[in-house]
């Protein structure tokens, strides 16, 4: 059951991503950048490093978070603070670069858009796992 709940969720949410794109790609005139599906797209070097950093971050504090948990599970809403905050600067970095040195720089209204659905939908899918 906790699949099919799960695999609902996720159609919703990449519906509601998609229909809120269209509408922010009208609303702003935003033109459609063809982009390889599940790959980082990276502006420039200076992203690529930056990237880079950030998810070497991530992953490090991703894993003490979830050690932490395992030793006390009253840390779970830390881990999930954790994983949310360095999610959204992943985002952040990815709408920066796409602002400041893309071709497209209205390409980061579309990313920032994204990132609160994408965290909305993950605290909300945490909300009901911890609950």
């Amino acid at each position: 059951m906790f699949w099919v709940k799960f695999s609902l969720i996720a159609i919703i949410v990449f519906v509601l991503i998609s229909i809120v794109k269209f509408l922010l790609r009208k609303i702003f005139k935003i033109e459609k950048v063809k982009r390889k599906f599940f790959s980082n797209n990276h502006i420039n070097e200076s992203h690529r490093n930056v990237d880079k950093w950030v998810r070497i971050l991530t992953a490090i504090t991703l894993m003490v978070l979830a050690i932490m948990m395992m030793k006390n599970e009253d840390l779970t809403y830390l881990y999930i603070l954790g994983f949310t905050t360095l999610s959204a600067l992943d985002y952040a970095v990815k709408a920066f670069f796409e602002w400041k040195s893309s071709e497209y720089p209205k390409q980061a209204i579309l990313t920032i858009a994204e990132m609160f659905l994408v965290l909305a939908a993950v605290l909300i899918a945490f909300q009901f796992w911890i609950t």
